[in-house]
């Protein structure tokens, strides 16, 4: 009877490890989003007198300045999740809000799929010179965010592009009203139908495991029938594709998009919102969820530091200090988690 129950206490050990496991990857950095917020307030009250990081109106600011950059992370999900980086959203995301801009003067709403339709194909142009030519994305990606910049300012003639009477306005200034009581911005919604969307396809699909499949080891998925090139076509056009739909929700917003300011360094926040979120840039490991708690972060820090009246300078420093504890932290709390 005590053999047996010696035998049976390693293997008992080894599904407690397991799902310890289980439970930090789940959790991932939401604990620090967390106590994130709680900071955020408690330093509010002490060095101005009042806490207004956690109220109503607060909360929906930061979830409107969260929605555009976790549509753009989602995006990023999907390539670095197959191993590669998309350093042209930000890039994308100008020239779609300009074309979606010129377009809505003549075409009204369908102005919409226009700016859709320029960050889909310019997505799709990445992947075929990725999966077809087989250069490195950096390298590519790099390339567009200098070309599609220079695209984006020629097709608004180097100004700023206006449309006072922007007939799709309401997805950056209007709200979703439930019962006539709750109102919810039309940007955090389509941001969260977006991370559900890209939810259902990397957890419900062959496609997602595939995507997975790839990241892991791009030799051993074309080995085993996996069409490597399809997958990587698919990834990058997603990401244009929701850089348009990220260009068409900052136009809506500001009635107005500029080729040469307009998404400046979005790329960096994406990618960081991803990585934040638990995805490995080797690719193969990461969740949806994770790279939505990553943008939030991002987010909730900018928040509070100009609640705080931090100078930008002093922001940018804060910002990429607290990314990288946040990772650190994050890392350190899988590998204990795989001693345990």
């Amino acid at each position: 009877m005590s053999d047996a129950t010696t035998d049976a206490t390693p293997a008992r050990e080894a599904l407690h490890k397991a799902h310890v496991r289980a439970l930090v990857r789940s959790v991932g950095m939401l604990p620090v989003l967390i106590v994130l917020g709680i900071l955020v307030q408690v330093a509010g009250i002490y060095f101005t007198g009042e806490g207004r990081f956690l109220t109503w109106q607060n909360l929906s600011i930061v979830a409107q300045q969260a929605s555009v950059n976790a549509v753009l992370a989602a995006g990023m999900t999907f390539v670095i999740l197959t191993g590669g980086i998309d350093l042209s959203v930000g890039s994308i995301l100008a020239a779609a809000a300009v074309v979606a801009l010129l377009a809505s003067h003549s075409l009204g709403d369908l102005g919409i799929v226009a700016g859709l339709l320029t960050g889909l194909l310019i997505g799709l142009g990445n992947g075929v010179l990725i999966a077809f030519l087989r250069l490195p994305p950096f390298i590519v990606t790099l390339g567009s965010l200098t070309a599609v910049r220079g695209l984006a300012r020629l097709l608004g003639n180097d100004t700023t592009v206006f449309n006072p009477d922007l007939p799709f306005a309401f997805i950056g200034n209007g709200a979703l009203r439930i019962d006539g009581i709750i109102a919810i911005p039309w940007l955090v919604v389509i941001a969260f139908l977006v991370i559900l969307l890209s939810w259902l396809i990397l957890r419900r699909t062959v496609l997602g495991v595939h995507i997975y499949a790839v990241g892991g080891n791009e030799h051993a998925a074309r080995l085993s029938g996996i069409k490597v090139w399809a997958v990587l076509l698919f990834a990058y056009g997603i990401s244009g594709a929701l850089a348009g739909l990220g260009g068409v929700m900052q136009a809506a917003r500001l009635y107005a998009a500029n080729g040469l300011q307009l998404g400046q360094s979005y790329e960096l926040d994406a990618i960081a919102a991803v990585i934040l979120g638990g995805t490995s840039f080797v690719g193969g490991i990461g969740s949806i969820w994770g790279t939505l708690v990553g943008a939030l972060i991002i987010a909730v820090l900018t928040n509070g530091l100009i609640l705080l009246g931090v100078t930008d300078v002093w922001q940018y420093i804060a910002k990429g200090a607290v990314i990288i504890g946040a990772v650190a932290l994050d890392r350190y709390r899988l590998r204990g988690s795989a001693r345990t």
